[in-house]
């Protein structure tokens, strides 16, 4: 219920929620460690977590650098389960989604993956793979173990495709407001206004909207139209600019971070709306 809670919230403090996408492990598991800690004091009021894999075919380069980063420095999907354990001792109240793909979790098998997480205090999943006609895989497992399955929606998604797209979502939807893979382009926010008003005609689930937001003027504009505002590649561009020439975190890698969280924070703040009854 943690991610219900929070969107609830947030509507009721009439204001978007800023929801910020790290990858497990990157650069090393220590640092992401530190920087995940860091996220809820910055501002961040949902936090995805991504499952590092090795054929990420939804990310754009900067994430999937990411990925790659974290596999180096040795991150499994039982760390990944691990880092939300030792988050959890110090939060239980900051939503966190897991974000990935299928094949690591069908390996791991299905029904330890889920119990797993439960266990670890993860609240919902984003598996980018696995499309509504698959749901008997993992989708409709992970509702009954209580697990939030939150689906994307796309520029492309018409209103006869958005229905089948929400049967069984839950938590949020996550609108993808650009066509093509994450980061590559910037969003057009009159284009996003509509869109988001269109899907709230088929669901009262909130709406974030995600790929391709960096700076705070962006998240602000989305935030007057959204529920929720997704930023995953400006913070991993914001790693890997960090590092030292070997590719190792320095001083300054979890502080870049978190330094934009909070600028992020502030724009998303400043597009406040009416707060709900």
């Amino acid at each position: 219920m943690r991610i219900e809670n929070r969107f609830a919230e947030l509507a009721r403090a009439g204001r978007a929620g800023l929801v910020t996408f790290v990858m497990a492990g990157d650069p090393d598991p220590a640092t992401a460690a530190k920087i995940i800690a860091g996220l809820p004091a910055a501002g961040a009021d949902v936090i995805e977590i991504g499952m590092p894999f090795t054929d990420p075919m939804a990310d754009g380069p900067a994430i999937q650098l990411s990925g790659h980063r974290a596999l180096k420095a040795g991150q499994t999907l039982v760390k990944t389960l691990s880092l939300v354990s030792d988050f959890r001792v110090h939060d239980t109240t900051t939503p966190v989604v897991l974000m990935g793909y299928y094949n690591p979790i069908y390996v791991y098998g299905v029904e330890r993956f889920l119990a797993d997480a439960m266990a670890a205090g993860v609240d919902g999943l984003i598996v980018v793979d696995l499309p509504p006609e698959e749901d008997v895989e993992l989708c409709l497992p992970a509702l009954k173990a209580g697990l939030n399955f939150i689906r994307l929606a796309t520029p492309t998604t018409d209103d006869h495709r958005l229905p089948k797209v929400l049967t069984n979502t839950s938590g949020f939807v996550y609108y993808v407001s650009v066509t093509g893979i994450t980061g590559t382009k910037a969003p057009d926010v009159g284009h996003v206004t509509d869109a988001v008003a269109r899907i709230k005609r088929h669901t009262d689930l909130p709406v974030a909207v995600g790929f391709g937001v960096r700076t705070p003027e962006q998240a602000k504009a989305i935030a007057a139209g959204a529920d929720g505002v997704v930023v995953g590649t400006a913070l991993v561009e914001a790693i890997r600019q960090s590092l030292d020439d070997d590719g190792h975190a320095t001083a300054r890698t979890a502080e870049a971070v978190l330094s934009l969280v909070a600028d992020l924070a502030h724009g998303v703040r400043a597009a406040c709306r009416p707060a709900a009854e």
